[in-house]
């Protein structure tokens, strides 16, 4: 079986790769930007033809969520233009597609777990083009697995947990917002979700469970308790000040809560989640 993987260089593209030596009967091909660039339908071709996929996993995307505001066009090209030209390449080639999407789809307001019923209602231009990536894949190919997740961490490229760690040596006091609330995701629990969710696709003669999931850790906590955690875990002493967003303002409107309900791809998949205060403990520095 062969699983092409897209943006092999970003964190859950290296989780990944992390993860692939542990199941030797998938052949991983692994393309950053590029041997692989989403932008370009005619690239695309080249490597599915050389490459013949049984698999996609999109992890390409424009995730830069405060930049998107003042780079919509490029924001558009990969998450809409690029998530449209892999479903049509994977539509010729007759692969099934799993691809990456975002709590940011959701505007905030609920009091619950999202549900992947739940109307999306994006605040900002990253959400909207991820939404309008999901929606471009479901026009073109019926063959897809769209997977949202939420604030996503690891010991690869550049995240919250590596950003808190890389300032506590450089400040005495930091400073994180407490009224934000969702679930730390783990990059390599999802790349483990992801590849579940292939195998046990893969043993089915055919496939009726085409369509939205939901995955994080379990729990919830704020950007705030997730620094915390963070630094007991690491022992690192620090001033860690709580601050409401009106204090810490961003070009992009964070949703106030994005907590995923995971239900479905529990019962689905047979998926076991992990808390994500237990997650954390692995990822120590």
């Amino acid at each position: 079986m062969v699983v092409l993987v897209t943006g092999a260089s970003g964190q859950l593209g290296q989780s990944l790769q992390f993860i692939a030596p542990n199941y030797p009967a998938i052949k991983f091909v692994f393309c950053d930007s590029k041997t692989l660039d989403i932008t370009n339908e005619m690239n695309c071709k080249e490597v599915f033809y050389k490459t013949k996929p049984n698999y996609c996993i999109n992890t390409a995307a424009y995730t830069a969520v405060d930049k998107a505001e003042s780079e919509p066009e490029k924001a558009n090209l990969i998450n809409v233009v690029g998530a449209k030209n892999i479903a049509a390449t994977c539509k010729q080639f007759d692969t099934k597609l799993i691809h990456i999407s975002t709590d940011f789809v959701f505007d905030g307001s609920n009091n619950s777990q999202y549900t992947e019923t739940d109307l999306p209602n994006p605040k900002g231009v990253y959400g909207q083009t991820k939404l309008d990536g999901e929606k471009a894949i479901q026009e073109v190919f019926p063959n897809y697995f769209i997977v949202r997740t939420s604030w996503v961490y690891s010991q690869f490229g550049n995240n919250f947990m590596k950003t808190m760690l890389r300032l506590s040596s450089e400040r005495d006091v930091i400073s994180v917002v407490d009224d934000q609330i969702g679930t730390p995701t783990n990059a390599v629990d999802l790349a483990e979700a992801l590849v579940q969710i292939i195998l046990t696709d893969n043993q089915q003669s055919t496939t009726d469970n085409f369509g939205i999931y939901h995955f994080s850790n379990e729990g919830q906590c704020s950007w705030y308790d997730f620094a915390a955690e963070i630094f007991r875990v690491n022992k690192i002493s620090i001033n860690l000040q709580p601050i409401p967003t009106t204090s810490y303002p961003t070009p992009a409107v964070r949703p106030a809560y994005s907590v995923l309900d995971k239900s479905k791809i529990k019962s689905v998949f047979g998926i076991e989640v992990l808390n994500w205060e237990e997650s954390l403990k692995f990822n120590k520095s």
